[in-house]
């Protein structure tokens, strides 16, 4: 028997071999290959309202902290300005 019309004959049987094989996967939906959960998890209405309820909590504080630091920043620039106009 001829070694290259072996090889030809093993190629060619490997490549329907492949085909046959990517339809069945194709078929079972990749069940081969385990599939991960991408993504961010959803939450449940009651995780999305307590959510909400932190995040008003943290936004009502930085807005407290930046009103409370306001004054006094801006009296150190009036100070600072001042100073400079007397030099």
């Amino acid at each position: 028997m001829d070694v290259n019309k072996a090889l030809r004959e093993l190629h060619e049987e490997k490549r329907r071999l492949d085909i046959i094989i990517a339809a069945l996967e194709a078929r079972l939906g990749n069940g081969s290959r385990p599939s991960s959960r991408r993504g961010r998890k959803s939450m449940s209405p009651e995780e999305r309202q307590q959510v909400s309820k932190r995040m008003s909590q943290y936004w009502e504080a930085r807005r407290a902290a930046a009103t409370e630091s306001e004054p006094q920043s801006k009296s150190v620039a009036a100070a600072a300005g001042s100073s400079s106009v007397s030099a």
